[in-house]
């Protein structure tokens, strides 16, 4: 029987999906969640079309095909007429490679050759309905015009896929998961201008409409910038699927999108304030998804319907903690972002009914001009300003003069609180979310490494702000705007600012908000206890 499933015999794409040091696909388990999101009724029509607009294994395809088999056995009995059906008129992939075009037709019709005799559907080409086109990137004062794509690297076959902005990636992110291959385009192997995307009309490629457009897209491309920088493109993806006017789409990307940035602001704005996305499944850990997948920022997956138009059902999960579904609108009232947890609403709207004016002590990066790799000198008569920087911190107190500093000069006679800019955590809750803070003292300036908070009149005012960083609930708002491990001003905005004259601690916050026992513990859950210790 075709498609049949065994307790005896692993899925080969459920194996493919946990290889973390080659290519990894969307698990089958995934894949079937994600397909869960559409009414049921779209699997008993024999006139609903399916796409993939970036295949890799053919796992959205081949589970489509199940869920046809099974809900269109009525309408035609015949179990070969059944198939024959499905496979030609309502189940599509573009791929984003060669191989991964081969691998999602061995997936889907049980043979890479859909002529041959092994195939459970014959067609007249090689192709079947997954196919793969060779396109080229097409530049514009050095940049492709559809992705971003840098011609200095792309042009010369180096423009592979890199890690997420601020990572480290392994093998699997670079490759397979990112929708690439091991080798070069400079050495005859793929560009990675993703056919689907490098168009105005991605309509015209198959020239017909679809009823759901459903995918796990590459996330991004080297960019040409400095070190491992690189630039996201699965957005294209999701833009381009709406051009096509399906009745929906679901897609998983990574989570990043929820705070914007590097290419992401428009796409962010857009998808914030788009009344047609109906359900989204929010994973702060990516693992949940693809185990051995190092993934800053978690990801997501969810369900826009073209016919729908309200507040979004918002599932979070953290391991094996799954809260309770919460129809709310993405954009939080008044806060201009999206909220990740669901347990967090009511705390966060007990906090801004007091309507105080955000911590604003957060000053932008790189304080005094100083780049994050300047290492000081001994100090001297002239090098007599202590620099703290990740260099000295781990060589040992360092020194610059007063010529060294570009801007702020005023700032450096004063009182200040230094936290890293950088701070990343894997694994479960709960977690520190910041670095910790310490006094910059008189006579003291920092390198990019750090945020300068501050300045301040004393020594006790600036040891009040510590008492108040180091406290839960400061860390807890600050997580809820926290998307990566690289901490702006802006990730301070929605902690409300307090009366410095006096030390904190979290019990006062809690009295202060009039926070329940529940509300309390669900905090205790997300946030690690903090010393007041120094600390670089």
């Amino acid at each position: 029987m075709l498609y049949r499933s065994s307790n005896n015999n692993p899925d080969i794409l459920t194996c493919l999906a946990n290889l973390s040091s080659d290519e990894v696909f969307t698990p089958p388990k995934i894949a079937n969640d994600m397909l869960d999101l559409l009414p049921p009724e779209l699997f008993t029509s024999p006139h609903t079309k399916f796409l993939d607009p970036a295949s890799k294994s053919g796992v959205f395809l081949r589970e489509i095909v199940k869920r046809l088999i099974k809900g269109l056995a009525e309408e035609i009995p015949d179990l070969q007429a059944r198939v024959d059906h499905i496979m030609r008129n309502q189940v599509y992939g573009i791929a984003v490679t060669d191989l991964t075009a081969m691998m999602s037709r061995r997936t889907v019709y049980c043979s890479m050759n859909v002529r041959s005799e092994f195939s459970v559907c014959r067609f007249d080409d090689d192709e079947g309905n997954i196919r793969f086109r060779e396109c080229g990137h097409e530049w514009v004062k050095g940049r492709c015009r559809y992705c971003g794509a840098s011609e200095r690297t792309a042009g010369k076959g180096e423009d592979t896929p890199g890690p997420l902005a601020g990572e480290v990636a392994s093998p699997a992110l670079t490759r397979g998961y990112l929708g690439g291959s091991e080798k070069t385009a400079g050495e005859g192997e793929e560009s990675h201008a993703y056919e689907f995307i490098h168009t105005v009309r991605p309509e015209e490629i198959l020239g017909m409409k679809f009823d759901v457009v459903i995918s796990n897209p590459p996330y991004q491309l080297s960019d040409g910038g400095f070190g491992a920088s690189a630039r996201p493109i699965y957005q294209l993806f999701v833009e381009q699927a709406k051009k096509l006017n399906p009745e929906h789409i679901v897609m998983i990307i990574p989570a990043r999108w929820y705070s914007g940035g590097k290419g992401l602001d428009e796409f962010r704005a857009s998808m914030l304030s788009d009344k047609h996305i109906r359900k989204l499944h929010d994973f702060f850990d990516a693992e949940e998804c693809f185990p051995g997948i190092d993934l800053s920022g978690g990801v997501c997956y969810f369900l826009r319907s073209r016919d729908y138009e309200g507040d979004c059902k918002i599932i979070t999960h953290r391991r094996d903690n799954i809260s309770e579904p919460m129809t709310r609108p993405l954009i939080e009232k008044g806060t201009h972002t999206f909220i990740r947890f669901n347990e967090a609403i009511p705390i966060l709207r007990k906090v801004r009914s007091f309507h105080e004016e955000r911590f604003s002590f957060v000053q932008p990066r790189k304080p005094f001009g100083i780049a994050t790799d300047v290492l000081g000198e001994p100090k001297s008569d002239t090098n007599n300003i202590r620099l703290y920087s990740n260099k000295n911190a781990q060589k040992g107190e360092g020194y610059v003069s007063r010529r060294d500093i570009r801007q702020n000069e005023e700032w450096i006679n004063q009182w200040k609180v230094y936290i890293s800019y950088s701070y990343g955590e894997r694994g479960d809750f709960p977690y520190l979310v910041t670095g910790r803070p310490f006094i910059g003292e008189p006579g003291s300036v920092c390198s990019e490494t750090y945020l300068l908070i501050g300045p301040f009149a004393n020594e006790s005012q600036a040891q009040n702000v510590i008492s108040y960083i180091t406290t839960k609930f400061f860390r807890f708002l600050v997580l809820l705007m926290k998307n990566t491990q690289h901490a702006t001003s802006k990730v301070y905005s929605l902690v409300p600012m307090q009366d410095f004259s006096r030390s904190w601690s979290d019990p006062d916050l809690y009295a202060k908000y009039s926070l329940t026992p529940q509300e309390i513990s669900f905090i205790d859950s997300m946030i690690r206890p903090m010393t007041q210790e120094a600390a670089q």
